[in-house]
């Protein structure tokens, strides 16, 4: 089990510690509701060290970022990022990840902690014929994600550039809490806004008291895996591994707007008969109708209690308190206002399509 350089800082602050994408991480601190709420309301530190890091440099760079991934990196700008995937060559995802153009030809891609082996080897053997310079970072690197609405107002005070000036899924190479060339990249997986602060693993001590110093007056606490994925579900984002994985496409998955067919990429000929054909499945939100909490894995019903799909993530949601979920149905059933029913134990509770996000500020 991996470490993060602030596990121990974890536990000092009591911590429930778990296993997660081999690392040893905080599910929680004082309770998911808690949480959660003071990420809406107002600023929480997420230690998501545990995600990857590679760096793509040189002439080729960006020729090999556009072969593996789906989105174009041609509209990248020193200093923007954009959400992209990985496609593979059977009409699956390989991984969600986030691409950074820290200068001209050299690139920094974010991916997720349980897929660093499998995205390095899945890239690199795309390189063959590119021959990019490429490193694995992700063991040097740490990052936090302080999110809410008050994430601006909180921690202006350790850096000399303006974080309201930051426009989202953009960043600043800059200061922050005494520490220089840190990434200040205006993103996060909440839907409150926020900042996610890229930085070594000797550096990340420092900042984390520095961040927590400067967040004292606004409440800022510190928040554990569970909030984050109550946080990231009620926006209606994809996790790989529930909502996303190697058997569903990006099309399936509601991710058309960051597939584009103005370029060859892995699989995309096949992706793009699909387009034109439409998916057989779609990725829906819903809302429960009546009392109950949807679970991964439970099916999803139609009217006469045929199984038409399954809910890849679900919960109680702490904002609305009522159950809400995402899962894969056929196109028929996919449409805002279409009534399914999720099999919870041996009730069929129904349930409505809804549009996304669920929590709207």
């Amino acid at each position: 089990m991996k470490n993060t350089a602030l596990t121990t800082t974890h536990e000092s602050l009591g911590a429930k510690m778990v296993p997660f994408a081999g690392y040893n991480m905080p599910v929680s601190y004082e309770g998911v509701n808690a949480e959660h709420e003071t990420v809406r309301k107002s600023v929480g530190v997420f230690d998501v060290s545990h995600m990857g890091e590679f760096l793509i440099s040189g002439p080729t760079a960006l020729d090999l970022i556009q072969k593996v991934s789906s989105n174009d990196a041609t509209k990248l700008t020193i200093g923007r990022a954009q959400y992209s995937c990985l496609p593979n060559e059977t009409g699956g995802i390989v991984d969600d990840l986030i691409i950074y153009k820290i200068k001209e030809e050299q690139y920094l891609l974010v991916v997720n902690a349980s897929n660093i082996e499998k995205d390095w080897n899945h890239i690199s053997s795309y390189n063959d014929e590119f021959k990019a310079d490429m490193k694995n970072i992700s063991e040097g690197y740490s990052l936090l994600a302080i999110q809410g609405p008050k994430a601006v107002e909180a921690m202006q005070s350790l850096t000399s550039v303006n974080l309201a000036d930051i426009k989202f899924y953009h960043f600043e190479v800059a200061d922050f809490a005494g520490i220089d060339n840190v990434i200040i990249s205006a993103t996060g997986y909440t839907g409150s806004g926020g900042f996610e602060i890229y930085c070594k693993n000797d550096e990340v001590k420092q900042i984390w008291d520095k961040v927590f110093e400067a967040g004292t007056d606004f409440g800022i606490k510190p928040i554990g895996l569970a909030a984050r994925d109550t946080l990231r579900l009620e926006m209606g984002y994809c996790l790989y591994g529930n909502d996303i994985d190697d058997n569903t496409s990006p099309l399936e998955a509601g991710l058309g707007w960051v597939t584009k067919f103005n370029k060859d990429f892995v699989n995309s000929a096949a992706l793009e008969k699909e387009k034109q054909h439409g998916p057989k499945r779609k990725l829906v939100a819903f809302e429960l109708d009546e009392r109950g909490i949807p679970r991964h894995g439970y099916d999803i019903v139609d009217n006469n209690g045929k199984t038409i799909g399954v809910v890849t993530s679900g919960t109680m949601s702490p904002s609305m308190g009522t159950g809400i979920g995402l899962g894969y149905v056929p196109p028929i059933f996919s449409d805002v206002g279409s009534k399914i029913s999720i099999q919870i134990r041996k009730n069929a509770v129904p349930a409505s399509v809804v549009k996304l996000p669920f929590y709207k500020k």
